[in-house]
């Protein structure tokens, strides 16, 4: 418990797929990021859950993210605008930002990779809520 964020309350967060959202309470801690794989893996088939969106708030609109995805066959992916706009809407949902809104997302920085994936968040609850941003390309050879 004391590893976690309480102002962010763990929920599963929905936009087209299942994220659970998990709040570090310390950047430092969401930089730690170590788990089974294989463990993981299973969890998240039984759940039908895509990646765990692990953030830490830096301040009230930006936020640090990290995305295990192993139904990916990856450690983490470096940008997730799925888990960004399930993101959004979890915020707006428990009223923990003043809609509209735009947060920043930062993500992939602690694998090297740093993405800036911004959340546009309308207010009223039907509201879609909007993802842009920049990712590091993946190289031609890394794709199959």
């Amino acid at each position: 418990p004391d590893d976690l964020d309480a102002t962010l309350p763990p929920r599963v967060a929905y936009a087209g797929a299942w994220h659970p959202i998990v709040a570090a309470a310390t950047r430092q801690r969401l930089a730690d990021l170590d788990y089974d794989m294989a463990a993981l893996s299973a969890l998240m088939a039984e759940r039908d859950w895509t990646t765990i969106d692990l953030v830490h708030r830096e301040s009230p609109l930006v936020f640090h993210a990290r995305n295990p995805f192993p139904p990916g066959g990856v450690v983490e992916d470096a940008a997730t605008g799925a888990a960004a706009a399930a993101f959004g809407g979890y915020l707006r949902e428990l009223g923990l930002v003043q809609p509209p809104a735009t947060v920043t997302v930062r993500q992939g920085e602690d694998m090297g990779r740093p993405s800036l994936l911004t959340v546009g968040i309308p207010a009223g609850p039907g509201a879609g809520i909007a993802v842009t941003g920049t990712a590091v390309p993946i190289p031609e050879e890394g794709v199959r």
